[in-house]
């Protein structure tokens, strides 16, 4: 750790004198990426592994939430900035209440009660030096959305037999109802509906490289989203017995 940056479980600043960035280190951190797609890289061993590549844009703080202004602590983020003439009021309102820039999306990260934010203003960058090459993330996404899908392909339903005889019936959901009581369609009831396009969390998901010159993430594991999406990479909150041996 550098000089200017505070002990190991507060919120650290990197380098803040030339390059205006910080790092968090209180609680599970974070940062943002794009999902930029997929390549392989080889271990030391000579395996090749498929990784996927997330683009660490630029992810600037654009708000500082305080237990006496908010009743907690956090910074809200901004990434992928936006021109303001496409800006709606409301956003251009709240971007001049805090004297920064206009962005496609915006993100809060939650931060302990005991948390030290006096070194984060408004404008400063977010770095990802907290995470290290064998170290194990939680990806969080929205999903790709796949419309409006039948119980075998959202639920895993096995379907109706497919014999002689099986009319019009091969992937049917079957019986839904009951009898006089209760009368009704139990609520929660698997059934087709609309399917994907939900926030998911993929966790313990392996980094196999961070180039933080070029602001590049390497993972091998599921990223959740399709290609362009954002990704909000956090350091894993239930590290598993197997995942923690490996990063040993």
């Amino acid at each position: 750790m550098s000089e200017n940056q505070i002990e190991e479980g507060q919120v650290a600043t990197a380098e803040q004198g030339t390059t205006g960035s910080i790092t968090l280190s209180a609680g599970r951190c974070g940062i943002l990426g794009i999902k930029a797609g997929m390549t392989q890289v080889y271990d030391k061993k000579g395996n090749a592994l498929a990784v996927t590549v997330i683009d660490l844009k630029p992810t600037k703080v654009t708000q500082v939430k305080t237990l006496e202004n908010d009743g907690y602590i956090g910074i809200q983020v901004g990434i992928l900035p936006k021109r303001e003439s496409r800006a709606l009021s409301a956003q251009k309102g709240h971007a001049k209440k805090v004297g920064g820039e206009i962005f496609y999306h915006y993100q809060e990260i939650r931060l302990p009660s005991d948390a030290k934010i006096d070194g984060i203003t408004p404008g400063v960058l977010l770095d990802a030096s907290f995470v290290k090459e064998g170290d194990f993330v939680d990806l969080t996404a929205i999903s790709k959305g796949k419309g409006f899908q039948g119980v075998m392909k959202r639920h895993h339903f096995a379907g109706g037999p497919a014999s002689h005889g099986a009319s019009i019936c091969h992937r049917m959901p079957g019986s839904i109802g009951n009898r006089t009581d209760p009368g009704k369609v139990v609520k929660g009831r698997k059934m087709a509906g609309q399917m994907g396009h939900e926030r998911v969390t993929v966790p313990n998901v392996r980094v196999i490289r961070v180039d933080l010159e070029n602001q590049l993430l390497l993972v091998n594991g599921s990223v959740p989203g399709p290609r362009s999406g954002i990704v909000t990479i956090r350091k894993t909150a239930k590290p598993r017995k197997s995942a923690a041996a490996k990063a040993e």
